[in-house]
Protein backbone atom coordinates (compact mmCIF):
# COMPACT_ATOMS: atom_id res chain seq x y z
CA UNK A 1 0.00 0.00 0.00
CA UNK A 2 3.09 2.45 1.20
CA UNK A 3 4.76 1.31 -2.41
CA UNK A 4 5.13 4.64 -4.25
CA UNK A 5 4.64 4.70 -8.26
CA UNK A 6 7.38 3.49 -10.47
CA UNK A 7 8.55 6.28 -13.31
CA UNK A 8 10.59 5.92 -15.98
CA UNK A 9 14.30 6.91 -15.57
CA UNK A 10 14.25 9.42 -18.31
CA UNK A 11 16.29 12.72 -19.19
CA UNK A 12 16.31 15.32 -16.37
CA UNK A 13 13.43 13.57 -15.02
CA UNK A 14 14.92 10.97 -13.92
CA UNK A 15 15.07 9.43 -10.68
CA UNK A 16 18.99 9.62 -10.16
CA UNK A 17 18.29 13.81 -10.40
CA UNK A 18 15.35 13.83 -8.29
CA UNK A 19 15.58 16.09 -4.74
CA UNK A 20 13.47 15.87 -1.39
CA UNK A 21 13.45 19.56 -1.68
CA UNK A 22 11.95 21.83 -4.14
CA UNK A 23 14.91 23.97 -5.22
CA UNK A 24 12.08 26.76 -6.15
CA UNK A 25 10.20 27.41 -3.09
CA UNK A 26 11.53 24.84 -0.65
CA UNK A 27 8.30 22.58 -0.27
CA UNK A 28 9.70 19.24 0.92
CA UNK A 29 9.16 16.32 -1.80
CA UNK A 30 8.88 12.33 -2.85
CA UNK A 31 11.61 11.27 -5.08
CA UNK A 32 8.69 9.68 -6.63
CA UNK A 33 7.06 13.63 -6.95
CA UNK A 34 7.77 14.86 -10.55
CA UNK A 35 7.00 18.37 -9.71
CA UNK A 36 6.59 19.99 -6.79
CA UNK A 37 2.89 19.81 -5.79
CA UNK A 38 3.32 23.93 -4.37
CA UNK A 39 4.40 25.41 -7.44
CA UNK A 40 5.19 22.95 -10.01
CA UNK A 41 8.46 23.51 -10.62
CA UNK A 42 9.78 20.24 -12.00
CA UNK A 43 11.74 18.16 -9.09
CA UNK A 44 15.06 17.67 -10.97
CA UNK A 45 18.73 19.07 -10.01
CA UNK A 46 20.35 17.93 -13.35
CA UNK A 47 21.95 21.12 -14.69
CA UNK A 48 19.92 21.81 -18.48
CA UNK A 49 21.72 21.03 -21.20
CA UNK A 50 20.65 22.50 -24.56
CA UNK A 51 19.30 19.39 -25.69
CA UNK A 52 16.70 19.29 -22.55
CA UNK A 53 15.54 22.72 -23.58
CA UNK A 54 14.67 21.29 -27.02
CA UNK A 55 12.83 18.37 -25.78
CA UNK A 56 11.17 20.36 -23.09
CA UNK A 57 9.96 22.85 -25.74
CA UNK A 58 8.53 20.14 -28.31
CA UNK A 59 7.26 18.33 -25.38
CA UNK A 60 4.78 21.44 -24.75
CA UNK A 61 4.44 21.98 -28.29
CA UNK A 62 3.15 18.74 -29.14
CA UNK A 63 0.65 18.88 -26.00
CA UNK A 64 -0.51 22.51 -26.89
CA UNK A 65 -1.00 20.57 -30.20
CA UNK A 66 -3.61 17.83 -28.83
CA UNK A 67 -5.17 19.89 -27.26
CA UNK A 68 -6.09 22.09 -30.33
CA UNK A 69 -6.69 19.10 -32.30
CA UNK A 70 -9.18 17.74 -29.46
CA UNK A 71 -10.98 21.25 -29.10
CA UNK A 72 -11.16 21.68 -33.00
CA UNK A 73 -13.06 18.18 -33.32
CA UNK A 74 -15.41 18.95 -30.85
CA UNK A 75 -15.76 21.77 -31.76
CA UNK A 76 -16.41 20.92 -35.62
CA UNK A 77 -18.05 17.65 -35.01
CA UNK A 78 -20.47 17.91 -31.83
CA UNK A 79 -22.00 20.84 -30.96
CA UNK A 80 -22.53 21.80 -27.62
CA UNK A 81 -20.33 18.91 -26.44
CA UNK A 82 -17.16 21.25 -25.28
CA UNK A 83 -18.87 23.60 -23.80
CA UNK A 84 -20.56 21.12 -21.49
CA UNK A 85 -17.52 19.08 -20.88
CA UNK A 86 -15.56 22.47 -19.76
CA UNK A 87 -18.43 23.31 -16.93
CA UNK A 88 -18.64 19.85 -16.08
CA UNK A 89 -15.12 20.28 -15.02
CA UNK A 90 -13.28 18.35 -18.11
CA UNK A 91 -11.07 21.22 -18.87
CA UNK A 92 -7.12 19.86 -19.35
CA UNK A 93 -8.28 18.14 -22.74
CA UNK A 94 -9.12 21.42 -24.40
CA UNK A 95 -7.93 25.04 -25.08
CA UNK A 96 -8.83 27.82 -22.74
CA UNK A 97 -11.91 29.33 -24.38
CA UNK A 98 -10.92 32.78 -23.99
CA UNK A 99 -7.84 32.55 -25.08
CA UNK A 100 -8.86 30.08 -27.96
CA UNK A 101 -11.56 33.06 -29.43
CA UNK A 102 -8.69 35.36 -29.02
CA UNK A 103 -6.06 33.98 -30.88
CA UNK A 104 -8.70 32.81 -33.64
CA UNK A 105 -9.98 36.47 -33.76
CA UNK A 106 -6.59 38.11 -34.16
CA UNK A 107 -6.06 35.77 -36.85
CA UNK A 108 -8.59 36.41 -38.82
CA UNK A 109 -8.79 40.55 -38.74
CA UNK A 110 -4.77 40.37 -39.29
CA UNK A 111 -5.10 38.08 -42.60
CA UNK A 112 -8.90 40.27 -43.42
CA UNK A 113 -6.28 43.66 -43.00
CA UNK A 114 -3.17 42.45 -44.97
CA UNK A 115 -5.18 40.43 -47.85
CA UNK A 116 -6.76 44.26 -48.51
CA UNK A 117 -4.40 47.36 -49.40
CA UNK A 118 -6.34 49.80 -47.48
CA UNK A 119 -3.63 52.57 -48.41
CA UNK A 120 -5.71 53.06 -51.84
CA UNK A 121 -8.50 54.34 -50.50
CA UNK A 122 -6.01 57.25 -49.22
CA UNK A 123 -6.30 58.80 -52.49
CA UNK A 124 -9.26 59.93 -51.47
CA UNK A 125 -8.08 61.72 -48.86
CA UNK A 126 -8.83 65.47 -48.57
CA UNK A 127 -5.68 67.26 -50.08
CA UNK A 128 -4.47 63.74 -51.87
CA UNK A 129 -4.30 64.45 -56.39
CA UNK A 130 -7.00 61.55 -56.75
CA UNK A 131 -9.21 63.38 -53.42
CA UNK A 132 -12.97 63.33 -54.51
CA UNK A 133 -13.35 67.23 -54.02
CA UNK A 134 -9.34 68.02 -55.73
CA UNK A 135 -8.23 71.48 -55.13
CA UNK A 136 -7.67 72.36 -58.84
CA UNK A 137 -9.77 70.25 -60.59
CA UNK A 138 -12.90 69.79 -58.66
CA UNK A 139 -15.06 66.74 -59.05
CA UNK A 140 -12.63 63.68 -60.03
CA UNK A 141 -13.36 60.11 -61.20
CA UNK A 142 -9.59 58.79 -61.98
CA UNK A 143 -9.37 56.33 -59.19
CA UNK A 144 -6.69 55.00 -60.92
CA UNK A 145 -5.29 54.67 -64.56
CA UNK A 146 -7.12 51.03 -64.94
CA UNK A 147 -10.44 53.15 -65.26
CA UNK A 148 -12.69 51.62 -68.23
CA UNK A 149 -12.93 53.59 -71.36
CA UNK A 150 -16.99 54.01 -70.91
CA UNK A 151 -15.31 56.13 -67.55
CA UNK A 152 -12.99 57.99 -69.32
CA UNK A 153 -15.54 58.89 -71.86
CA UNK A 154 -18.24 60.43 -69.16
CA UNK A 155 -15.96 61.41 -66.83
CA UNK A 156 -16.15 65.36 -68.26
CA UNK A 157 -19.49 65.47 -68.55
CA UNK A 158 -20.12 63.83 -64.97
CA UNK A 159 -18.24 65.99 -63.81
CA UNK A 160 -19.42 69.17 -64.89
CA UNK A 161 -22.80 67.88 -63.90
CA UNK A 162 -22.31 67.06 -60.03
CA UNK A 163 -20.02 70.88 -60.37
CA UNK A 164 -22.90 72.35 -61.52
CA UNK A 165 -25.65 70.56 -58.88
CA UNK A 166 -22.80 71.86 -55.87
CA UNK A 167 -22.87 74.98 -57.28
CA UNK A 168 -26.19 75.36 -57.42
CA UNK A 169 -26.21 74.36 -53.83
CA UNK A 170 -23.76 76.69 -52.92
CA UNK A 171 -22.07 74.12 -50.32
CA UNK A 172 -18.85 75.66 -51.01
CA UNK A 173 -19.73 78.73 -50.49
CA UNK A 174 -21.57 78.41 -47.51
CA UNK A 175 -18.57 76.53 -46.00
CA UNK A 176 -16.28 79.51 -46.85
CA UNK A 177 -18.36 82.00 -45.38
CA UNK A 178 -19.17 79.98 -42.22
CA UNK A 179 -15.41 79.46 -42.08
CA UNK A 180 -14.53 83.28 -42.52
CA UNK A 181 -16.89 84.72 -39.64
CA UNK A 182 -15.47 82.31 -37.30
CA UNK A 183 -12.17 83.44 -38.09
CA UNK A 184 -13.04 87.31 -38.47
CA UNK A 185 -13.33 87.06 -34.22
CA UNK A 186 -12.73 83.44 -32.98
CA UNK A 187 -12.65 84.84 -29.23
CA UNK A 188 -16.42 85.91 -29.64
CA UNK A 189 -17.36 82.74 -31.25
CA UNK A 190 -15.66 80.31 -28.91
CA UNK A 191 -16.97 82.66 -25.99
CA UNK A 192 -20.42 81.40 -27.41
CA UNK A 193 -19.44 77.92 -27.30
CA UNK A 194 -19.33 77.86 -23.54
CA UNK A 195 -23.12 78.77 -23.44
CA UNK A 196 -24.34 76.03 -25.12
CA UNK A 197 -25.12 72.26 -23.98
CA UNK A 198 -22.45 69.71 -22.91
CA UNK A 199 -22.94 67.97 -26.67
CA UNK A 200 -23.39 70.58 -28.88
CA UNK A 201 -20.49 73.06 -27.14
CA UNK A 202 -18.10 69.90 -27.47
CA UNK A 203 -19.48 69.23 -31.09
CA UNK A 204 -18.50 73.69 -31.96
CA UNK A 205 -15.46 73.56 -30.13
CA UNK A 206 -14.47 70.40 -32.48
CA UNK A 207 -15.48 72.69 -35.41
CA UNK A 208 -13.61 75.08 -34.38
CA UNK A 209 -10.35 73.97 -33.54
CA UNK A 210 -11.01 72.07 -37.40
CA UNK A 211 -11.08 75.32 -38.46
CA UNK A 212 -7.45 76.20 -36.87
CA UNK A 213 -6.20 72.39 -37.55
CA UNK A 214 -6.90 72.73 -41.56
CA UNK A 215 -6.44 76.79 -42.50
CA UNK A 216 -4.15 77.89 -39.58
CA UNK A 217 -2.33 74.48 -39.34
CA UNK A 218 -2.13 74.58 -35.43
CA UNK A 219 -1.60 70.99 -34.47
CA UNK A 220 -0.07 71.52 -30.86
CA UNK A 221 -3.11 72.61 -28.19
CA UNK A 222 0.09 74.86 -26.62
CA UNK A 223 -0.21 77.83 -29.18
CA UNK A 224 -3.88 78.13 -28.95
CA UNK A 225 -4.68 79.54 -25.12
CA UNK A 226 -2.56 82.65 -25.68
CA UNK A 227 -3.22 83.53 -29.33
CA UNK A 228 -7.20 82.72 -29.05
CA UNK A 229 -7.71 83.37 -25.38
CA UNK A 230 -9.11 79.70 -24.69
CA UNK A 231 -8.79 78.17 -21.40
CA UNK A 232 -6.24 74.86 -20.78
CA UNK A 233 -9.39 72.81 -19.69
CA UNK A 234 -9.39 69.01 -20.72
CA UNK A 235 -12.64 69.61 -22.32
CA UNK A 236 -10.91 72.17 -24.77
CA UNK A 237 -7.90 69.85 -24.80
CA UNK A 238 -10.59 66.61 -25.93
CA UNK A 239 -12.35 69.09 -28.37
CA UNK A 240 -8.73 69.49 -30.15
CA UNK A 241 -7.60 66.06 -30.01
CA UNK A 242 -10.63 65.17 -31.40
CA UNK A 243 -10.26 67.93 -34.16
CA UNK A 244 -6.86 66.26 -34.78
CA UNK A 245 -8.12 62.88 -35.63
CA UNK A 246 -11.26 64.51 -37.51
CA UNK A 247 -8.49 65.70 -39.89
CA UNK A 248 -6.08 62.66 -40.38
CA UNK A 249 -9.14 60.69 -40.69
CA UNK A 250 -9.77 63.20 -43.82
CA UNK A 251 -6.79 62.54 -44.85
CA UNK A 252 -5.76 58.99 -44.89
CA UNK A 253 -9.36 57.41 -44.82
CA UNK A 254 -7.55 53.94 -45.98
CA UNK A 255 -5.15 53.92 -42.99
CA UNK A 256 -8.31 55.16 -40.62
CA UNK A 257 -10.31 52.34 -41.72
CA UNK A 258 -7.28 49.53 -41.53
CA UNK A 259 -7.08 50.54 -37.49
CA UNK A 260 -10.75 50.02 -36.99
CA UNK A 261 -9.96 46.67 -38.08
CA UNK A 262 -7.05 46.01 -35.94
CA UNK A 263 -9.41 47.11 -32.96
CA UNK A 264 -12.26 44.36 -33.84
CA UNK A 265 -10.74 41.13 -32.15
CA UNK A 266 -10.47 43.55 -29.04
CA UNK A 267 -14.58 44.99 -29.26
CA UNK A 268 -15.40 41.30 -29.42
CA UNK A 269 -14.36 41.14 -25.86
CA UNK A 270 -16.58 44.06 -24.54
CA UNK A 271 -19.65 42.92 -26.99
CA UNK A 272 -19.54 38.92 -26.12
CA UNK A 273 -20.73 39.71 -22.18
CA UNK A 274 -22.96 42.02 -22.92
CA UNK A 275 -24.69 39.00 -25.48
CA UNK A 276 -23.80 36.63 -22.82
CA UNK A 277 -26.12 38.70 -20.06
CA UNK A 278 -29.02 37.98 -22.90
CA UNK A 279 -28.83 34.19 -23.10
CA UNK A 280 -28.52 34.15 -19.24
CA UNK A 281 -31.83 35.85 -19.34
CA UNK A 282 -33.52 34.25 -21.52
CA UNK A 283 -32.14 30.27 -19.97
CA UNK A 284 -33.14 31.95 -16.10
CA UNK A 285 -34.05 28.90 -15.40
CA UNK A 286 -31.84 26.81 -16.33
CA UNK A 287 -29.11 26.09 -13.60
CA UNK A 288 -26.37 27.25 -15.39
CA UNK A 289 -24.18 30.72 -13.62
CA UNK A 290 -23.29 34.21 -16.24
CA UNK A 291 -19.94 32.87 -16.93
CA UNK A 292 -21.07 29.41 -18.06
CA UNK A 293 -23.46 31.08 -20.48
CA UNK A 294 -20.52 33.12 -21.39
CA UNK A 295 -18.54 29.99 -22.22
CA UNK A 296 -21.03 29.14 -24.77
CA UNK A 297 -20.48 32.89 -26.09
CA UNK A 298 -17.09 32.19 -26.53
CA UNK A 299 -17.51 28.67 -28.00
CA UNK A 300 -19.60 29.73 -30.88
CA UNK A 301 -18.05 32.77 -31.52
CA UNK A 302 -14.63 30.37 -31.86
CA UNK A 303 -16.81 28.32 -34.17
CA UNK A 304 -17.65 31.56 -36.34
CA UNK A 305 -14.36 33.01 -36.55
CA UNK A 306 -13.01 29.12 -37.42
CA UNK A 307 -15.76 29.19 -40.73
CA UNK A 308 -14.58 32.39 -41.56
CA UNK A 309 -11.08 31.98 -41.97
CA UNK A 310 -11.62 28.47 -43.61
CA UNK A 311 -14.05 30.85 -46.24
CA UNK A 312 -11.08 33.80 -46.33
CA UNK A 313 -8.96 30.82 -47.71
CA UNK A 314 -11.32 29.30 -49.86
CA UNK A 315 -11.73 32.55 -51.84
CA UNK A 316 -8.01 33.10 -51.79
CA UNK A 317 -7.34 29.92 -53.63
CA UNK A 318 -10.42 29.58 -55.44
CA UNK A 319 -11.20 32.43 -56.25
CA UNK A 320 -14.86 31.75 -55.08
CA UNK A 321 -16.58 33.87 -53.10
CA UNK A 322 -17.96 31.27 -50.12
CA UNK A 323 -18.65 33.38 -47.38
CA UNK A 324 -22.99 32.99 -47.40
CA UNK A 325 -22.22 29.50 -47.61
CA UNK A 326 -20.21 29.31 -44.37
CA UNK A 327 -22.36 32.01 -42.69
CA UNK A 328 -25.36 29.35 -43.40
CA UNK A 329 -23.63 26.50 -41.99
CA UNK A 330 -22.76 28.45 -39.01
CA UNK A 331 -26.67 29.50 -38.44
CA UNK A 332 -27.53 25.83 -38.51
CA UNK A 333 -24.96 25.10 -36.24
CA UNK A 334 -25.59 27.41 -33.93
CA UNK A 335 -29.05 25.92 -33.39
CA UNK A 336 -27.78 22.70 -33.54
CA UNK A 337 -25.45 23.95 -30.57
CA UNK A 338 -28.69 25.50 -28.30
CA UNK A 339 -31.07 22.71 -28.42
CA UNK A 340 -28.26 20.00 -27.48
CA UNK A 341 -26.69 21.90 -24.53
CA UNK A 342 -29.71 23.77 -22.90
CA UNK A 343 -31.46 20.24 -23.92
CA UNK A 344 -35.10 22.40 -24.58
CA UNK A 345 -38.03 21.48 -27.30
CA UNK A 346 -37.71 22.37 -30.68
CA UNK A 347 -39.93 25.02 -30.77
CA UNK A 348 -38.37 26.72 -27.64
CA UNK A 349 -35.24 26.58 -28.99
CA UNK A 350 -36.05 28.06 -32.24
CA UNK A 351 -37.75 31.28 -30.98
CA UNK A 352 -34.79 31.71 -28.37
CA UNK A 353 -32.36 31.31 -31.50
CA UNK A 354 -34.19 34.00 -33.49
CA UNK A 355 -34.49 35.86 -30.63
CA UNK A 356 -30.68 35.47 -29.84
CA UNK A 357 -30.06 36.22 -33.59
CA UNK A 358 -31.81 39.56 -33.32
CA UNK A 359 -29.96 40.73 -30.51
CA UNK A 360 -26.59 39.39 -32.22
CA UNK A 361 -26.93 41.36 -35.18
CA UNK A 362 -28.06 44.56 -32.78
CA UNK A 363 -25.24 44.18 -30.30
CA UNK A 364 -22.83 43.86 -32.98
CA UNK A 365 -24.21 46.95 -35.23
CA UNK A 366 -24.01 48.75 -31.82
CA UNK A 367 -20.09 47.96 -31.34
CA UNK A 368 -19.32 49.02 -34.92
CA UNK A 369 -20.96 52.21 -34.57
CA UNK A 370 -19.20 52.71 -31.17
CA UNK A 371 -15.81 52.00 -32.43
CA UNK A 372 -16.28 53.73 -35.47
CA UNK A 373 -17.51 56.77 -33.48
CA UNK A 374 -14.45 55.92 -30.80
CA UNK A 375 -12.03 56.08 -33.15
CA UNK A 376 -12.70 58.96 -35.02
CA UNK A 377 -11.79 60.78 -31.99
CA UNK A 378 -9.06 58.99 -30.98
CA UNK A 379 -7.25 58.61 -34.19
Amino acid sequence: MNQKPTLQQKGRYGLQYRGTECANCGHPLDISDRFCPSCSQANSNKKLTLGDFFNEFFASLISYDSKLLKTLSALLTKPGKITRDYIEGKRVSYTNPFRFLLSLAIIYFLALNFSVNWSWADRFGEGQGDSVFEKNDGFSFSFDDATNIDSIQNKSKNKNQILKAFDSLNIYEGIKNRDSVIMSNPTAHFTKLESMSLLSRFSGKREFFNILVDQEKVYDFEEIPKKYKVKETRENKGAFNAALSFSRMKKQPGSFFSSIISKLPFAIFFFLPVFALFIWLIYIRKKYTYTEHLVFGFHIQSLLFILLIVSFLVDAIFGFFSMPLFLLIFAIYLFLAMWKFYQQGFFKTMVKYLFLNTIFFILALFTIVLLFTGSSFTY
